[in-house]
């Protein structure tokens, strides 16, 4: 009988801090977190906002670092959205509020695809990083969208029209209690978008506070993009 998975724990992968500049002249703290084994996949990860204390770090984000890349073989790519700071370092610049924020979306997207040359890449967004995914994550390579918590604060009716028109496979992870948006709000909010797929976390909340939040979290996002490594083991 194995160790449970456990806040934290972490599992075997090839790490690398590095530095993505926009095209604004903003340098990003980035880290890729790679499978031992060929990657299958990958998640560019969005974080939650940060004048709320959301970073590259936030838990359910680091934790996807800490086992994704050897439960899943996926390779997980988070960075620091300008003016934000964690345990990895200091993006430059200055929190924009969902606008600026756009060069970085979209550097980082051409880090994962033409300097990593990652396939089957899928953009990941929590909270405040859902509306960046939203507005900016249209390069035609990305494979899907994955929203986690999305609060529908910044994202405009016609970034909607957009992900409707486009077709592409859209997961949204709506919390039972979350605070901002809840399961039943999002299906009105989304109803313009048909093909999204609306999952309920049940008796959870925004934060995803608790392993078993994190366990549903990383296996929803395995069964969308690797679902051969779905479910995820629970110990190790």
């Amino acid at each position: 009988m194995g160790e449970p998975l456990r806040p934290s724990t972490v599992l075997p992968s090839k790490r690398e801090l590095t530095k993505v500049r926009t095209e604004d002249g903003i340098e990003l703290v980035v880290e890729v977190a790679s499978p031992l084994n060929q990657s299958k996949g990958a998640l560019l990860m969005c974080h939650p906002n940060p004048t709320g204390g959301g970073m590259m770090d936030s838990h359910v984000y680091k934790k996807a670092a800490n086992r994704l890349p050897a439960l899943a073989d996926l390779t997980i790519v988070r960075f620091n959205t300008r003016g934000t700071s964690s345990d990895q370092g200091v993006s430059t610049g200055t929190y924009d509020q969902a606008k600026l924020e756009k060069h970085d979306v979209e550097a980082m997207v051409h880090f994962c695809l033409d300097e990593l040359k990652l396939e089957n890449l899928w953009v990941v967004g929590w909270s405040f990083g859902t509306e960046l995914t939203l507005k900016y994550a249209r390069d035609s390579r990305i494979k899907g969208i994955i929203l986690l918590s999305p609060p529908m604060m910044y994202t405009k009716e016609e970034e909607l029209e957009f992900w409707s028109r486009d077709g592409r496979p859209i997961l949204a992870l709506v919390p039972e209690h979350d605070e901002y948006l809840s399961p039943s709000a999002a299906k009105v909010k989304f109803a313009s978008i048909p093909h999204i797929e609306i999952i309920e976390g049940v008796n959870m909340k925004h934060l995803w506070l608790g392993e078993p939040s994190v366990q549903f979290v990383h296996n929803q996002i395995v069964k969308k993009v690797v679902p051969e490594k779905y479910p995820l083991p629970e110990e190790i």
